[in-house]
């Protein structure tokens, strides 16, 4: 099923993210993370790959493995980074014939400080990879397509008003669903709903989850997108410090609260950076009887 029929028949759409590991025991792991969670009935889940395209047969192969082995919808990441537009195309048709529907259309994240630099014959922006999916003979009507939001601005466009009006440009040009990056506190979430409301985007707009299970693992990530780390969050890390699981309690319980005030105040579902564990979400979904009956 493609991701945006989801949300179209399911009142709230769960989904879940994961990373292709660098190792086979990683690897290994992960499928048997993809399997506890598929316990919890998601709607679908996504693979990311490495910033510079470097896990990217990996990728594939683990999202086919979801798809026809492990019986999940998936999505998969595809970004600008490293990619020319015949390299693109490949991996559409390769995408294609593994019966795999949905991608989540990013950009990709410059490499330290170094501005973003387009691959030759390659694109710049994530709405320019969207326009090209859509506009294309084969591949246009063969996915759904999902893209990036930032409810406290991208990091690299800290206006809000300019951020919104990219991400205008990106579900003009054939985005389906909008998932946002990870944020902490809801209030920077249902202000950014409003502003997009108000902006003429209609899609569903996906809160992203990252629960707190590590203190330097949530500053570093929250860094990286631009994301506000609240007091009572700074606190709990400076509290427990190396005790990791009192973090990691803390971080359920305040994930839980959080998710339940998502739902509450409309979200259309909850999509998890599961960062290739199962603890957190498994105990969130209980916590907030999302869970199956077994």
């Amino acid at each position: 099923m493609r991701i945006s029929e989801c949300y179209k028949k399911q009142r709230h759409t769960i989904s879940f993210e994961f990373f292709p590991p660098k190792t086979p025991e990683g690897e290994k792991k992960l499928f048997q993370i993809v399997t506890d969670l598929k316990k919890l009935s998601p709607s679908f889940v996504t693979v990311t790959y490495g910033a510079l395209g470097n896990t990217q047969a990996n990728t594939l192969r683990i999202v086919e493995e979801i798809k026809n082995g492990v019986g999940l919808e998936v999505a998969a990441h595809l970004t600008c980074v490293a990619h020319s537009r015949e390299e693109i195309e490949r991996i559409l048709e390769t995408l294609r014939t593994k019966s795999v529907e949905n991608l989540v259309a990013l950009r990709g994240d410059a490499q330290g400080d170094v501005p973003f630099k387009a691959p030759p014959n390659g694109f710049h922006y994530a709405s320019e990879l969207v326009r090209f999916i859509r506009a294309h003979p084969r591949f246009g009507k063969a996915f759904a397509l999902c893209v990036a939001g930032y409810p406290e601005g991208h990091p690299e466009c800290k206006d809000k008003k300019k951020d919104l009006e990219h991400l205008k440009r990106k579900v003009g040009e054939g985005a389906d669903v909008v998932v946002t990056q990870l944020f902490l506190d809801n209030k920077f979430y249902f202000d950014f709903v409003e502003r997009a409301r108000k902006s003429g985007i209609t899609v569903p707009i996906v809160p992203g989850i990252m629960p707190v299970t590590h203190g330097p693992q949530i500053q570093k990530f929250s860094k990286m997108c631009g994301a506000t780390i609240p007091e009572p969050v700074s606190q709990a890390i400076a509290r427990f410090g190396e005790d990791q699981t009192a973090i990691t309690e803390f971080g359920i319980e305040y994930a839980t609260e959080q998710c339940r005030q998502l739902l509450q105040g409309g979200a259309p579902g909850l999509h998890f950076y599961t960062l290739n564990q199962s603890l957190a979400t498994r105990r969130i979904y209980a916590n907030l009887n999302l869970a199956p009956a077994s």
